[in-house]
């Protein structure tokens, strides 16, 4: 596997890292990304397994299609959606429960499952031949699930970050690791709304998923109501069963795909995610890893600039 180390400290001194493959691609890494205005697109929607599942889609070519994580929507890619359309035809859709998908329960439980299954179903309702799947977090784990069972479907994968962490439970330490993030994120965010205090779940989640007190707070307004939008899906996966919430997948499973595969880490984002890429990285056959700097777990909005440049380099090579 080619490790692509992208250390902040490294590009600053550096002024830019080297055009080819193996040196990562070059924006400059330290600047905050200005958030990028809301997705201008005609919303389009597919019936899939008894549910609407609302979807954009621009550019041409090989089609390329984002799967965004928790608290996300299609939104989530506004800074990834017209620079990829560019050289492949984009479809960025939202995930069963998020906006602007209906808030009902539907008897389904939020799980892994249910969501790759959604998936395949849209991949297959548009008609799409092998595409590249573009996953953050939750949707990481979405679209690895999808390789898996149907890997006739899919061309490459990126993955950044998903939450798997049955992985890091093996050894004494890797589970103190997962207890302390479980009680202070996933526990913590639980009781905010067992409390009733949607306002402070979202707080405690997005702040603990990115490893930065005050996250939350210092988003926007615009940014801090949409994400108050999607706390209807956020409490039922947090309600879910973990054993199909985020279900065991062994080394062995992973280590039988056998696309091109990119795994993108965010340098602050918390250790518990770095322990999992590099547990991915060790049974994957990886062509590269980024790590995308300045960047928490939220990587593709912290740095979309130094994300799009690799992960283009990565879908133009496959």
């Amino acid at each position: 596997m080619r490790l692509v180390a992208a250390a902040l400290a490294v590009l600053t001194a550096a002024g830019a890292c080297g055009g080819g493959p193996a040196e990562g691609p070059s924006p400059g890494a330290a600047a905050p990304a200005a958030t990028p205005a809301p997705l201008r697109l005609p919303l389009h929607v597919a019936r899939v397994r008894g549910t609407d599942l609302y979807y954009v889609e621009h550019g041409s070519g090989i089609p390329v299609v984002l799967v965004h994580g928790s608290v996300g929507t299609l939104d989530s890619w506004r800074a990834q959606v017209a620079a990829f359309a560019s050289r492949f035809r984009v479809i960025a859709y939202s995930r069963r429960f998020h906006p602007p998908n209906a808030a009902r329960r539907d008897e389904q439980p939020y799980s892994v499952s249910l969501h790759a299954d959604d998936l395949i179903g849209l991949i297959e309702a548009l008609g799409l031949e092998r595409v590249h799947l573009v996953g953050s977090s939750y949707g990481a784990y979405v679209a690895l699930l999808v390789t898996l069972r149907r890997p006739e479907l899919v061309r490459s994968l990126v993955l950044a970050e998903p939450p798997m962490l049955p992985w890091i439970a093996r050894t004494p330490w890797g589970d103190s690791l997962r207890q302390v993030f479980e009680a202070t994120v996933l526990d913590a965010t639980q009781r905010a709304f067992q409390r009733g205090d949607s306002l402070d779940a979202l707080r405690r989640f997005v702040d603990g998923m990115s490893g930065r007190a005050g996250r939350f707070d210092g988003l926007p307004e615009a940014d801090r109501a949409a994400l108050l939008r999607t706390a209807f899906e956020l409490r039922l996966e947090l309600a879910a069963d973990p054993a199909v919430y985020t279900p065991a997948l062994s080394c062995a499973e992973v280590g039988g795909i056998r696309h091109s595969v990119l795994l993108v880490t965010g340098e602050r984002s918390p250790r518990v995610f770095h322990v999992i890429t590099e547990e991915l990285a060790r049974c994957l056959a990886a062509e590269a890893l980024v790590t995308v700097p300045g960047a928490g777990h939220d990587m593709h909005a912290d740095n979309p600039a130094f994300y799009n440049a690799a992960v283009l380099q990565f879908l133009l090579r496959n």
